[in-house]
């Protein structure tokens, strides 16, 4: 099974939660709270997307954590990544020598690579900003709805 580790669905949680409020800064305590994440593993999370700049952290009365960039230029690759490391389906499609025996003899080695681009590709290709765009209305809060229904009647009346 290919699956993302519990911090990098975290990771990506917690970011889409700054995503739906860019320009403002929260807390570890209150992204953790927010998004449902351990408070110690949020900060552990942080941390790491901090590091990847994909965070950048605030100090002092209105300090907290806030995205380093626009969420339209941030990708769930990148996430990814910074948390999880390399996208790589096998060792062989890893950077470098891999820890497979057969790799120089394998025949399915470039499919393989092929796999591997295709998801990497596919990763790239959503933003941020694209999973904010897909939450829910349920998830939001209700100045977020309202924001969202008066937005959409704008775009009805033609305003």
């Amino acid at each position: 099974m290919i699956r993302l580790s519990r911090m990098c669905d975290y990771g990506v949680a917690m970011l889409t939660f700054l995503a739906r409020d860019p320009e403002a800064a929260h807390s570890a305590s209150e992204i953790a709270e927010a998004t449902g994440v351990p408070a110690p593993m949020a900060s552990k999370i942080l941390k790491q997307l901090g590091r990847a700049g994909l965070l950048a952290s605030h100090r002092g009365v209105r300090g907290g954590y806030g995205l380093a960039r626009p969420t339209s230029r941030i990708t769930i690759a990148e996430i990814v990544e910074a948390l999880d490391g390399p996208i790589a389906l096998t060792a062989c499609v890893e950077e470098g020598e891999g820890d497979c025996g057969i790799e120089r003899l394998c025949p399915a080695r470039a499919n393989w690579q092929r796999i591997n681009l295709a998801i990497r590709q596919a990763l790239e290709g959503v933003t941020l900003a694209d999973m904010v765009e897909a939450i829910p209305s349920a998830f939001l809060s209700r100045e977020e709805r309202e924001a969202l229904e008066r937005d959409r009647s704008h775009r009805v009346s033609g305003a």
